[in-house]
């Protein structure tokens, strides 16, 4: 099963020039029927707090855009857009999944909105982790900086997450630990991670890419490298499936080693 990922210099608050760019760079890529095309978070408007801008509702442009590819490619495709919270007003940074048929399977908004950057003032969190299904394989998006926070793929994990798809505006300055983090959420649940992040400047942070897909056992099949371009890579559900039962570390986990607050359950 084919995964790809589209990595590129993200106009400023521009959803049509992005689209036109992402659709250009997947008529030169060759998309298998059934692949999963992977977009970084809000690539129609780049990491931006301007919630009355850019937001927009299910059936905004970004959102036709995302059904349309995934028409025009006999694909799944999962980007990042931006849209409101009815409740508390706030925008929510989300994740969105079309199927092949251009149909909407999931949805998914960022559960830890990254406080030191303002966006928890902008975006309300989300509440829980969502899977999709791939071609028999489990599918979780999670975007940007709920990479620093394992419990969410560990949460995933029990869910029967086989494969991770990250979405993410991760900064330059950050690198290092964006390539580490992808492989230890891929090291620590036996599982597949894409990470796609994008290229470029905005008004403040330049960015490197380095959109990378890494093997269960923590090795990369894929480096997009700090310029536009695709990173691509075939995921193996047989292997995975037998690597896990080689080596069954995901038996081990267990609901009563910390409790909420962070204290040992056994005192």
């Amino acid at each position: 099963m084919q995964v790809i990922g589209c990595q590129f210099d993200i106009a400023w608050q521009d959803k049509a020039t992005n689209h036109e760019r992402v659709a250009a760079l997947l008529e030169r890529a060759d998309v298998e029927p059934g692949a999963l095309i992977v977009l970084p978070e809000m690539f129609a408007t780049g990491y931006s707090m301007n919630v009355d801008e850019i937001h927009e509702d299910d059936s905004g442009p970004t959102h036709r855009f995302l059904a349309e590819l995934a028409q025009r490619h006999g694909a799944f495709v999962l980007g990042g857009v931006v849209t409101r919270d009815a409740s508390s007003g706030k925008g929510r940074n989300e994740a969105v999944v079309f199927d092949p048929a251009g149909r909407p399977i999931a949805r998914y908004a960022k559960m830890r909105p990254m406080t030191v950057a303002g966006e928890a003032d902008s975006y309300q969190a989300g509440r829980q982790v969502v899977t999709f299904p791939w071609h028999g394989a489990t599918v979780a998006p999670l975007i940007c900086y709920d990479l620093r926070f394992p419990e969410l793929f560990r949460a995933a994990a029990r869910q029967g997450a086989q494969l991770y798809a990250v979405i993410a505006s991760f900064p330059a300055v950050r690198e290092h630990h964006w390539l580490t983090l992808l492989t230890a959420r891929a090291i620590e649940n036996q599982a597949y991670v894409i990470g796609v992040n994008r290229c470029g400047r905005d008004p403040k942070l330049e960015y490197t890419g380095r959109s990378i897909i890494v093997d269960p056992r923590g090795q990369v099949l894929a480096d997009a490298g700090e310029r536009e371009g695709i990173v691509q890579a075939r995921i193996d559900l047989a292997e995975l499936q037998a690597y896990r039962q080689r080596f069954p570390a995901l038996l081990d986990m267990r609901d009563d080693d910390v409790d909420l607050a962070g204290r040992p359950a056994c005192q």
